[in-house]
């Protein structure tokens, strides 16, 4: 027993776990005994067996084990951390208890898993018995499929979830053990008890005998549904309930929750979706549409086989349900007609929800064949309708069924009423609002009294129906004009009716307490519930008491007369005058009445101060209106004369109106007396009093109708405008319900084109008030006004901007009855009825009609061009209705089509279009969403930003219009959210963020996007996670927390628990909902108020409970970081004195300590690839001696913004606490590695920012890291080098330079090359650019452990697959080449020969031998480095001084700095070479600038007289412009101009400022030439950027853009002043500077700026100017190049196009005086390239016909000035019948008269060259024009020009000029240079090549402080290229001399016969890729462009000329300069 004792001495949990099974015995029987009395759930001592309940079960020893269950048993129940151990034990339980022989074990094990059910874990315990079914021990399956049975039976199917235990179950049934078979069997009666048929269809396919079986027992179970009779803890409340229940002994159970059980399950759930659309046969779309019908039959029997499928998988049906619809709509045959219904009904059936997109195409059809009388077939079509149904909303289709309801086919109207019937019995009162039920009660009440019976029947039975399912109440309102039988016969109707499973209506037994389905009810506040039920009967009874006293139907008082102003308030018919006399005579005295008419004014006024007393004190009932104000209006009547008499009686018509029951007769008889006075001065005051007065009495919308109509009827202005001032009053005073605004609208419009002033502003004013109420909609009205008139109505409405209309102060007087029940319909209407109603108010047009089949099929068309065209069309036809009904055909399929178009612009335009439609369409829309709106939100996963943005556009019109209800309804937005797309998610959360805090309710459905939601959490992409942290509280004020942590249950473990914590964040953070809008009225809004409060107090105090809840779930984390959370919140205000304090302690040593522990590993080394929980407690603990308590909470707070306040008290206490900071050092450094790993920007950049200021301050107190903190920092620091987003990198930069002064750079460098073998290529590259500059900086010393071992590492990376990574390396090997020269092949080793050859073609370019440098230099190159006085400043990388050759090679890596390095202008300006700096006198303006300019005199010219090194080319020739590149003016001017570009205004408007110094003095505008085309390139691109990025920056100011534009306008008005200068642009550029020009005259911001229309008119002048001194061939070439640009593309504005049209006319104006200058070729030659494209018929189909007029002029003119002589001009084109040109000419040309004239001048010209030739002429004119026969030919060029060139060797005196006379600039500069080419090969000089060394200057792209978008650089860059020599401004000409101006036509347009047309960006990028190629193949290609410099090679050979030359240019700019 020695042992034994050993043993027993244990502690419990070390006996459970001893390897004797009795001391384990021993053990659980301990165990078990303790769990019984421990009462803490919480306690402590739960957690010592946390970990062993697993081993308890799974134990070895059977007799031990039957012990270590029972423990378990009591574990489970009694501790609350168990759920945690569900996984772990259900699956011992089933793998290690369930095989046991014991029926105890068993027993026991099955008791476990329920136990755990109990406790809410019944998801996993399901999971691990499901898992057990596959297991191959059949004793384990049976006892799985028990232990699942008894769940079920105890707990019933809301806790089972019974999907997956259906799914699985088929599958038992063909085990091959009996009893799994046999269990099964019981399993299946079991789960019929609680979802009877439901079972069925998953079962079908078992074997029949076994189902037979089953039909035998489902057919024994009792009919009452099963109860749960095992609770969950979370459901004690219905425990107490079943328990009392059981104490009765009865069963009486409520209908509420047999409804539940019964709703619980839907068979449908339990289906496998099936993918129908795949085993469609292929040729069904043929042969549905085949001329056979048994083909049409065939291919509908395989889809009608395919559509039984219970439950169909999502895909797109479109094709297939528009060809069903066709064959229901078209088809002649009926029994296919049924068939096609069949199939459609069974797809809606099959995808429910998911259908309700084609539902909206599908039913019109339905409703038009309904027309058919064949039962079979009207059978079919009701089947089809009712499933489509149930798949939309009532709301969707009421419009169809709307339009078929005054259908003249009875049997339509029949069908759509018994189809409403039929649906209105699946609504509910909140599924049938008022708003849907109006329209379509008032449409039955029409049938009611139809002709037909069968009409009339089904009318009655739709009413009975919507009346029993929404009570009485609601639907009296609209059957206020029905007669007492039809009255009757509706109620009776009603009560026939039977609402499905047993519901009752809201109208049964005349107001009973209402049933709703349980779940609504459950779900409702008890008050609200029951408070409707008593006002139903309170006011039907007030009702039935109405028509005793006014013999009037009882509905009268019904009518809502807000609503409805002419439900009958006073009817009153029309008194003769005798009647009304013997009434009045009855309540006036006989004096007043004989003194109406007195000739005397006295007794006429006497007379109505006795008419007024009698008014004011006559009682009400007894009042007869109608007779007094007869009387007011006899003779004189509103003729009277006299002021005061008139003022008394307009004031007895507002007493009158006020006090007695004024009908709308009595008012008709007034208001033309009253309206006739509105304007008079002492009279109008009264008139406007009685106008209110009646409004109130006959309502506002009625009376204001009346008013306006006759106040425009007559001619008075002053009438006109105060009728409308006092209707803008009264709105305001009225509110704007019911008013009719297309009853005055025309008025309106007519007061607005009044002559008179005050009529104007007054309707102005009248519309400003309108727009408080409608808005938007109201403008529409009114686009077709004149501008200046919309100009003044939009100034109207902005002033309204932002202001909501006053609350109402008058209303129409209604009877009490009334009264009440029009407040009660107003609560119900909660979709804000006032906005719809406006739009409701708009005239719309049907389009349907328009929507034509060729139409759809042009949108859906092969070439975008005609579905471009289409889409134009659609655009076009909802432009032109404005505002249209939401019939619209199948415009919505087709449109869906286009939104994944690939075309991304026709994407756009869909999305333009969609956005009219939600305008044009109004509240219509809504039945659109799921087809249209839906797919909007897929292109918000698009990749170009510009498409998303404008589909959130889009999605934001479609919202505004629809409300957000349809678009969260069904699943499709839960779909969206699926897709893995992050461009998708984040827009999508995004928008759902924002939208849904607004709303009050939303669908149930939108629980459906939890789970995605919970993904998106934890996307890779951080974007996509930020948006779902923002939305999580969205989500979860609509949804609640319990709901949403109860859907984490699905989640794995570790997400769940990350999950979890955000769902606390969120909790914390959740928007409360917004409160109902507060209705007017007694009763009504104290009861919403009621049961709002109520439902608000309800949650909060679930909450309240519910959170200590969470707390025990998440047990250990919540525990964890409860101090840290806690602790603030407590000490409360305390918290402020304690931050006061320093935040740092200083302790002696403590640093020491540390690091000695750390090497001594008494604590962890800090080093880790992420961090882990330990690494952070150990932190923790490091610094709660150091740190103030309240900052290391806020350090260790798991909400980020937190962190950036403790960053931010750190930075204010960095100085004043230095030495305690540099004490903690390590701890802060350690703490900011930590945050290097969130991914968090906001707080990355903060930690930067201190960090900067931290090492700035370190340098300063002189102090030097020490290796722990280093090791402990930098490898952190460096991951971030890799950074994706440039701010970041740029700051880590900054941080690794400043570094370097605190830390020796020989030790950064390891780190750094480490850093270089990371997976990311950034990291590399930054890496290997720091390498680089410390080699650069400090020598090789740094190269640690040697340089040979370091540079080795450093050439691998040569062949990195990383562009940036290789450019690194080479510049970082370079670096190492100018410290140490040829010695850098040694010591890097052996590379590829492809490596080695990118090597030295790097070090040949950086062309620098210097000798090492001694790392003692590197001091004064620091200071240049880096700027510690300002740590925001990066360090540029290499000191831009030192070499320019060097600039040059770092170009391209270092663009990047260049950008960034603009804050620092002394860093970006230097970077030109000194000599290449402007050195004109300009620059005296710019004092800045001149003081860095070095003087050009000081230049050592001699050494221009050496030989020049210029590195052997590979196949690069001397550039020709080598003495361009050597004369400083040209180079200064070439920077100047690239800086023109710049990003950055100030840079660009000093550039504007120095060229404009030169244009401006007419002796050294010269010096221009050759630049004009580079300056206005860099001038346009200037002005798209300002357009497309400045002016849409807000953070800019305005001014300094119009000093922009004014610089640039100023410099082009000097520089197209001068005319040798701007003829000089050629036809591209002229191109794109006219349309930059053009988009700024119509660019509409301009005006909103000050000083706009000032740059405008400039512009204007700007204009002609181009238009007059521009070379006139270039300028019709660019104008007809733009026309055509303009009219293909339809992005652009058409003003555009009208614009160059303009031009266009005044160039055909100017071009008499020109003909003779300009080049007809090459015009005609443009106009056949534009007669390509639009030829005549395409151009008469645009919209306007001023294109075709523009060009038919132009040829005309042309014509009629050079007559016949113009055909010879087309030499240029290659293809005469590509257009209809020379038709045109031929035609133009044969009536002219004077062909005569020109025939003798043509023999003139031939008698000068027979004269001039010697030899024969025949023979001298075949030989040449054959050879130039072959030149003009492609394949024959090279032959041609040899020959030529041989032919004038021979004949030296002949002449060819008659030969090129006729031909275009560009073929004889051909000509001559290929002459040229082939004599200088002939003498061996073959060096001409065509590509040019790129000049060395100014490779500095002036920097800019705005992070520029790529594009900008591109077009920089662009202008860089131009400027490098690949541009054509040289004016070297054929002579080669500078001086000999070449007045040749700008090549770009002359490239061939067949020219593209380039603009200069195009020119610009094509260059590169010809300069390459060699110049035999320039001579071959005959449309290279010819601008690459090859001509001007005839330099003169001597260099000392050139010098001499160069020297005369210096010394001339010297003289300048002084």
């Amino acid at each position: 027993m020695g042992d034994d004792s050993e043993w027993m001495k244990l502690p419990i949990d070390q006996k459970c776990e001893h390897k004797v099974w009795k001391a384990r015995l021993n053990g659980y029987e301990e165990a078990l005994k303790l769990f019984q009395r421990i009462e803490d759930e919480k306690s402590p001592e739960w957690g010592k067996y946390l970990g062993l309940i697993k081993k308890f079960v799974t134990e070895s020893n059977a007799v031990a084990q039957l012990k270590g269950l029972e423990a378990a048993l009591a574990f489970i129940e009694n501790a609350h951390a168990a759920g945690k151990t569900t996984g772990e034990v259900v699956s011992g339980v089933v793998t290690k208890v369930f095989n046991q022989p014991k029926a105890r074990a068993k027993e026991l094990g099955t008791d476990i898993c329920l136990m755990y059910i109990e406790i809410e874990k019944a998801e996993v315990v399901q999971d691990e018995l499901l898992k057990g079914l596959d297991n191959k021990n059949p004793k384990i399956v049976v006892a799985c499929i028990e232990t699942l049975r008894r769940a079920l039976s105890e707990f019933g199917s809301k806790i089972v979830t019974l999907k997956p235990v259906v799914k699985v179950l088929p599958k038992q049934f063909e085990s091959r053990e009996k009893a799994v078979r046999e269990e099964a069997k019981q399993l299946a009666v079991e789960i019929y008890k609680w979802i009877r048929d439901a079972l069925r269809p998953p079962l079908q396919n078992i074997n029949s005998v076994q189902l037979k079986e089953l039909e035998e027992e489902w057919v024994k179970l009792p009919s009452s549904p099963p109860k749960q009779t095992r609770f969950l803890r979370s459901q004690q409340d219905l425990k107490a309930k079943f328990e009392q229940q059981q104490a009765q002994g009865g069963d009486q159970s409520d209908g509420d929750e047999e409804e539940e059980t019964a709703a619980a399950v839907d068979p449908y759930e339990l289906l496998e979706a099936v993918e129908i659309l795949s085993k469609m046969p292929k040729d069904f779309y043929e042969k549905i549409e085949a001329k056979k019908w048994q083909e049409r039959k065939e291919a509908l029997e395989a889809i009608e086989a395919l559509t039984k499928n219970p439950k169909l998988e999502n895909g797109d049906y479109g094709d297939l349900v528009r060809a069903l619809k066709k064959v229901v709509g078209k088809d002649a045959n009926v029994m296919l007609v049924s068939m096609a219904a069949k199939c459609l009904a069974g797809l809606a059936a099959g995808l429910r929800k998911k259908f309700g997109t084609y539902a909206g195409q599908v039913v019109p059809t339905i409703l038009e064949k309904f027309k058919e009388k064949k039962p079979q077939v009207v059978q079919a079509l009701q089947e089809a309708i009712d499933a489509i149904f149930l798949t939309t909303t009532l709301q969707n289709l009421s419009e169809d069924v709307l339009g078929v309801m005054d259908n003249k086919n009875p049997s339509i109207k029949q069908q759509a009423s018994l189809f409403l019937a039929r649906s209105f019995r699946h609504c509910t009162q909140a599924t049938l609002p008022k708003s849907v039920l109006k329209p379509l009660c008032a449409a039955l009440i029409k049938q009611v009294n139809d002709s037909a019976p069968e009409v009339r029947d089904a009318a009655f039975e739709a009413l009975g129906t919507a009346m029993k399912v929404v009570g009485e109440k609601a639907v009296n309102p609209f059957l206020a004009d029905l007669d007492k039988l039809k009255l009757d016969k509706i109620k009776e109707c009603a009560d026939k009716v039977e609402l499905p499973g047993g519901r009752k209506g809201a109208g049964g037994g005349g107001g009973a307490a209402e049933k709703k389905p349980a779940a609504k009810a459950a779900a409702e506040a008890p008050p609200k519930s029951s408070a409707p039920p008593r006002k139903t009967t309170a006011a039907a009874s007030k009702a039935a008491a109405g028509p005793s006293k006014k013999g009037k139907p009882a509905s009268a008082a019904g009518g809502k007369a807000k609503k409805a102003p002419d439900s009958k308030e006073v009817a009153e018919t029309e008194l003769s005058m005798e009647v009304c006399e013997d009434l009045a005579a009855g309540v006036l005295p006989a004096a007043c009445l004989q003194q109406l008419d007195s000739a005397n004014w006295k007794e006429r006024l006497a007379s109505m101060e006795e008419f007024q007393r009698a008014v004011e004190t006559m009682d009400k009932a007894a009042m007869p209106c109608q007779a007094l104000v007869r009387m007011l209006a006899k003779k004189p009547g509103w003729k009277e004369t006299n002021f005061q008499v008139m003022q008394m009686k307009l004031h007895i018509v507002a007493l009158i109106a006020q006090r007695g029951q004024f009908s709308k007769t009595s008012a008709s008889l007034v208001l033309d007396g009253l309206v006739d006075k509105v304007g008079d001065i002492k009279c109008g005051g009264n008139a406007k009093e009685g106008l209110t007065a009646i409004g109130e009495a006959c309502s506002l919308p009625w009376t204001a109708e009346q008013v306006v109509s006759m106040a425009f009827a007559q001619k008075n202005p002053k009438n006109q405008a105060e009728t409308l001032n006092w209707l803008a009053n009264a709105m305001k005073e009225f509110g704007f319900a019911g008013i009719n605004v297309k009853g005055f609208i025309n008025n309106v419009k007519t007061a607005l084109g009044a002559t008179n002033p005050a009529v104007r502003t007054a309707a102005i004013a009248l519309l400003g008030v309108m727009y408080l109420y409608m808005g938007a909609p109201l403008r529409m009205f009114f686009e077709d006004e004149k501008p200046a008139l919309l100009a003044q109505i939009d100034a109207e409405f902005e002033k309204m901007q932002g202001q909501s209309p006053p609350a109402p102060i008058r209303s129409t007087k209604k009877s009490s009855a009334a009264e009440e029940d029009g407040d009660d319909g107003e609560e119900q209407d909660e979709d804000g009825g006032g906005g719809q109603d406006i739009m409701d108010l708009l005239p719309r047009t049907d389009i349907c009609d328009k929507i034509t089949s060729d139409l759809v099929s042009k949108i859906e068309d092969k070439n975008w061009k005609i579905r471009k065209e289409g889409l134009d069309e659609v655009a076009g036809i909802i432009s032109e209705a404005k505002f249209i009904t939401a019939n619209i055909g199948e415009l919505p399929l087709a449109l869906k089509g286009r939104l994944n178009d690939s075309n991304k612009i026709l994407v756009q335009q869909t999305l333009t279009i969609l956005q009219q439609l939600a305008t044009a369409m109004g509240p219509g829309l809504k039945q659109h969403v799921k087809a249209l709106g839906i797919p909007v939100i897929t292109v918000l996963g698009d990749s170009k930003p510009n498409v998303r943005t404008a589909a959130m556009t889009t999605l934001q019109a479609w919202v505004e219009q629809t409300g957000m209800k349809d678009w969260l309804e069904g699943e499709d937005l839960s779909e969206e959210l699926k897709r893995e797309n992050p461009f998708l998610r984040q827009e999508l959360l995004g928008w759902l963020a924002e939208k849904l805090p607004t709303l009050r309710t939303v669908p149930g459905d939108l629980m459906l996007c939890v789970p995605h939601l919970y993904a998106c959490l934890e996307d890779r992409n951080g974007d996509v996670r930020k948006k779902a942290q923002d939305a999580l509280p969205t989500f979860m004020m609509h949804l609640g927390y319990d709901k949403m942590n109860k859907a984490t249950g699905k989640l794995k473990p570790a997400s769940k628990d990350q999950v979890v914590g955000m769902l606390e964040k969120a909790r914390a953070v959740m928007p409360a909902k917004p409160a109902a809008p507060a209705k007017a009225g007694g009763k009504g809004s104290a009861e919403t108020s009621r049961s709002a409060s109520a439902s608000r107090s309800q949650p909060a105090g679930d909450e309240g409970d519910s959170k200590p809840e969470v707390k025990k779930v998440r047990g250990g984390a919540a525990a964890k970081k409860g101090p840290a959370g806690k602790k603030p919140a407590a000490k409360g205000q305390k918290d402020d004195e304690d931050k006061s304090g320093p935040i740092f302690t200083l302790i002696p040593n403590a640093k020491e300590q540390r690091i000695k522990e750390e090497k001594q590993l008494k604590i962890l080394k800090w080093n880790f690839i992420t961090p882990r929980d330990e690494y952070v407690e150990q932190l923790k603990t490091q610094m709660s001696t150091c740190f103030a308590k309240w900052l290391q909470d806020e350090l260790f707070h798991f909400d980020f913004q937190r962190h950036v306040k403790a960053i931010g008290v750190m930075i204010e206490r960095l100085e004043s606490e230095s030495d305690a900071t540099i004490g903690c050092l390590d701890l802060i450094l350690k703490w900011f590695t930590l945050r290097f790993f969130d991914t968090n920007t906001t707080v990355l950049m903060k930690v930067l920012e201190y960090l900067k200021l931290l090492f700035a301050m370190l340098n300063r107190e002189n102090y030097h890291l020490t290796e722990y903190e280093a090791n402990s920092f930098v490898p952190y620091l460096i991951l971030k080098v890799g950074e994706s987003k440039d701010v970041v990198r740029k700051d880590v930069r900054a941080i690794l330079g400043m570094l370097c002064k605190v830390y020796p750079a020989s030790k950064v460098f390891p780190f750094l090359m480490e850093g270089t073998k990371s997976k990311n290529s950034k990291q590399r590259a930054e890496c290997l650019e720091e390498l680089g500059c410390l080699i650069e900086g400090y020598g090789m010393n740094v190269c640690q452990p040697t340089p040979a071992k370091s540079l080795k590492e450093i050439a691998v990376h040569i062949g990195d697959r990383d562009t940036s990574v290789r450019n690194a390396a080479l510049n970082t090997v370079v670096a190492v080449y100018n410290v140490c020269g040829d010695q850098v092949y040694k010591l890097i080793g052996n590379l590829s020969e492809k490596d080695m050859s990118m090597l030295e073609e790097r070090i040949k370019r950086s062309a620098k031998k210097t000798p090492a440098a001694p790392p003692k230099q590197s001091a004064p190159e620091r200071s240049q480095r880096e700027h510690p006085t300002n740590p925001n400043a990066t360090f540029l990388r290499k000191p831009a001084q030192e070499d320019p050759n060097k600039l040059k090679i770092m170009y391209r890596t270092y663009r990047i700095q260049a950008r960034q390095n603009a804050q620092h202008s002394e860093s970006s300006h230097p970077s030109i070479p000194k000599e290449f700096q402007l050195d004109l006198d300009m620059i005296e303006m710019d004092q800045s600038r001149v003081c860095e300019l070095p003087d050009l005199v000081q230049h050592k010219l001699d050494e221009l007289l050496e030989p020049i090194m210029i590195p052997e080319p590979k196949m690069r020739a001397v550039s020709p412009h080598f003495d361009d590149l050597h004369n400083s003016t040209a180079s200064t001017i070439n920077f100047v101009i690239s800086q023109v570009a710049s990003g950055d205004i100030n840079t660009s408007i000093q550039a504007l400022a120095q060229i404009d110094e030169v244009l401006r003095q007419e002796d050294k505008a010269e010096v221009m030439s050759g630049h004009i085309d580079q300056f206005l390139i860099a001038t346009i691109m200037q002005l798209r950027l300002t357009y497309s990025t400045h002016m849409a920056d807000d953070r800019l100011d305005k001014k300094d853009i119009v000093k922009l534009y004014s610089c640039i306008i100023g410099n082009m008005l000097s520089l197209f002043s001068m005319e040798s200068l701007a003829r000089e642009a050629s036809m591209g550029v002229l191109k794109d500077l006219m349309h930059g020009l053009m988009t700024l005259l119509l660019d509409g911001r301009m005006e909103d700026i000050e000083d706009g229309t000032q740059v405008i008119r400039s512009v204007n002048l700007l204009v002609i100017r181009v238009l007059e001194n521009s070379d006139q061939t270039n300028m019709i070439s660019a104008l007809l190049v733009l026309l055509q640009d303009t009219l293909i593309s339809t992005a652009g504005s058409p003003m555009v196009s009208e614009l160059v049209m303009k031009c266009l006319w005044r160039m055909i104006r100017f071009l008499p005086e020109t003909i003779n200058n300009i080049n007809l070729d090459r015009i005609l030659l443009d106009v056949h390239n534009f007669m390509k494209v639009f030829p005549k018929e395409k151009l008469k189909q645009l919209k306007s016909d001023v294109p075709h007029r523009t060009l038919k002029t132009l040829l005309h003119t042309l014509c009629k000035l050079t007559g016949a002589k113009i055909l010879d001009h087309l030499s240029m084109i290659e293809n005469r019948n590509e257009s209809e040109l020379e038709a045109h000419l031929r035609r133009s040309v044969k009536p002219s008269g004077n062909l005569s004239g020109y025939k003798s001048d043509r023999g003139n010209e031939k008698g000068g060259l027979r004269s001039d030739d010697r030899m024969s002429k025949a023979k001298v004119s075949d030989i040449l024009s054959e050879i130039f026969k072959k030149i003009g030919s492609k394949e024959n060029t090279k032959e041609g020009l040899t020959e030529l060139y041989e032919y004038k060797q021979k004949y030296s005196d002949a002449d060819l000029e008659p030969f090129l006379k006729n031909t275009s600039q560009f073929f004889q500069s051909y000509v001559e240079r290929g002459l040229r080419m082939i004599e200088s090969e002939r003498e061996g000089k073959a060096r001409i090549q065509t590509s040019a060394v790129i000049p060395q200057h100014d490779s500095s792209l002036s920097g800019s402080n705005e992070e520029l978008k790529p594009a900008v650089y591109y077009e920089r860059l662009k202008i860089l290229r131009q400027r490098q020599g690949l541009e054509n401004t040289s004016r070297q000409g054929v002579g080669g001399s500078d001086d000999e101006p070449q007045q040749r036509p700008a090549i770009s347009s002359l490239l061939s016969s067949k020219p593209s047309v380039a603009s200069s960006t195009d020119m610009l990028h094509s260059k590169l890729s010809q300069l390459k190629e060699s110049r035999e193949l320039y001579q071959q290609e005959h449309n290279a462009h010819s601008h690459s410099p090859t001509h001007g090679h005839t330099r003169s050979a001597s260099p000392a000329a050139n010098l001499d030359d160069l020297k005369k240019r210096l010394e001339r700019i010297k003289s300048n300069r002084q």
